[in-house]
């Protein structure tokens, strides 16, 4: 598949040199491991990329998604160090924080569109038009309240939640603010008093982050594909001398790796082995162990990135040569055609309206029908690692998941399909191996496809 590259693509690929004597790069095959690094933007190039996306969700995403959850103005408030999850998507570059008390206001007006205001001393020009011209902490607040006492919505959405993190990003003390402000504006005698228009923002909220749009989906590729690239060259013999590297020192080689390339990582990389004549009770959640790689090892890491505002998930699988191997055992290829069919039966049971645990129990019962020992952990990825949306399954519960699995699947979302299996392998004497994989898929309404392929054969170190 020959990969064509749009505008908002091409921006990701463009550093110093013109966008004009850029080379198209081909997708990632299916199967394929990625070991080249895609080209990645400085700092300065990634700013235009970003707000371009930021000013399409806001112009096209934003007005359904109020529409469709009932909510006629959406009030995010925050404070410096104590950011709403929610804040840094609605903001753009180069914003790092709020500053001092930030607010913003996004109130719908029909075909007019969604009305984009800030009340803060700091504006968003381009992005929230300034409602406020400054002054006291108390002359902020009645400008708030003024603002929303002339628009008089319906339903005024907060981010207070008990269940969903992400829409529980409205500090106790800002709450108890906006609820005082709101009660000392009047209202005309028979109206409904704007404190008690005050609900949940909770599925507007999910609703906002778990929807990637056309342009993130152009990009989303290459940020996997970074992903995919330095575990590529983690699991080589550039990074592994069997008999003398650690485990340790492969994560810490792909930490470093990231910070170099100037992409974070959003938690440490994890990097175990699996050796034969250790084996591990079929009742532990995760086989593996640390310290210094030996030949024979099955090697697995577990590595985030966010770049882009976009964040990944990745688990892939490695072995280390034998003297006079080319390739692994037989055996350990077919533990790894067995994780991918693992794979293809999870991702079968998507479908449109589904819940989360509805697709893990349809999972469950297809790995079972196969005889397949799987566990299914996957979640949703985006803004987030561990992002909003659909729970399906856990890796300490394989039953229904309260809340976040009752949430259901909606089209133009992305997930980590993240689970694994443990398989027998005939040259380890029927030793268990546990094939831990987690790769980054959107879903498009009819069916899963991963960002930059799948790990379909294994990582070898010489």
């Amino acid at each position: 598949m020959t990969f064509q590259p749009t505008l908002a693509f091409a921006i990701t690929l463009a550093l110093a040199v013109p966008v004009t004597a850029q080379q198209p790069r081909p997708a990632p095959a299916q199967g394929r491991v990625i070991t080249e690094v895609p080209a990645i933007l400085p700092e300065r190039g990634r700013v235009e990329p970003v707000n371009r996306i930021l000013t399409d969700r806001l112009e096209n995403l934003l007005p359904g998604i109020m529409r469709e959850t009932g909510i006629d103005m959406w009030v995010i408030i925050n404070r410096e160090y104590v950011e709403d999850p929610v804040y840094l998507t609605l903001v753009p570059e180069p914003v790092f924080a709020a500053r001092r008390t930030t607010m913003l206001v996004l109130f719908d007006r029909g075909e007019e569109g969604v009305e984009r205001l800030t009340v803060s001393r700091y504006p968003l020009r381009g992005y929230y038009e300034s409602a406020w011209e400054g002054g006291t902490n108390d002359a902020q607040w009645q400008a708030l309240g003024t603002i929303i006492a002339e628009r008089s919505p319906q339903k005024i959405g907060i981010n207070r939640s008990p269940q969903w993190s992400f829409g529980d990003g409205l500090t106790a003390s800002l709450h108890a603010k906006l609820v005082d402000t709101l009660g000392e504006v009047p209202t005309p005698e028979g109206e409904v008093p704007l404190a008690a228009r005050l609900v949940s923002a909770e599925r507007l909220a999910v609703r906002w982050l778990e929807s990637r749009t056309p342009l993130e989906l152009e990009i989303y590729p290459q940020v996997v594909a970074i992903a995919r690239a330095v575990i590529g060259e983690a699991f080589s013999s550039r990074v592994i001398t069997p008999g003398v590297t650690t485990t340790a020192d492969v994560a810490w080689y792909i930490r470093q790796r990231y910070a170099d390339l100037g992409v974070p990582v959003w938690f440490m990389p994890y990097v175990n082995i699996q050796r034969r004549g250790t084996p591990y009770p079929l009742e532990e959640p995760f086989f593996g162990a640390s310290g210094i790689i030996q030949r024979g090892d099955v090697i697995h890491t577990d590595v985030g990135i966010t770049y882009l505002r976009l964040s990944t998930d990745t688990q892939e699988m490695g072995y280390v040569l034998l003297p006079g191997e080319t390739e692994v055992p037989e055996g350990l290829a077919h533990a790894l055609r067995m994780g991918n069919r693992w794979q293809d039966l999870l991702t079968a049971q998507f479908r449109t309206g589904r819940t989360g645990n509805q697709i893990l129990d349809a999972a469950l019962e297809a790995t079972r029908g196969e005889k397949i020992r799987g566990t299914v952990y996957t979640h949703p990825i985006g803004f987030h690692g561990h992002g909003a949306g659909p729970t399906i399954g856990m890796w300490d519960n394989q039953g229904p998941t309260p809340v976040q699995g009752d949430w259901t699947l909606n089209p133009g979302t992305a997930y980590a399909i993240e689970g694994d299996v443990r398989v027998p392998v005939p040259e380890w004497d029927g030793q268990f191996v546990q094939i831990k994989l987690e790769q980054s898929a959107v879903f498009d309404g009819k069916s899963v496809r991963y960002l930059a392929g799948r790990q379909t054969r294994w990582h070898l170190v010489e």
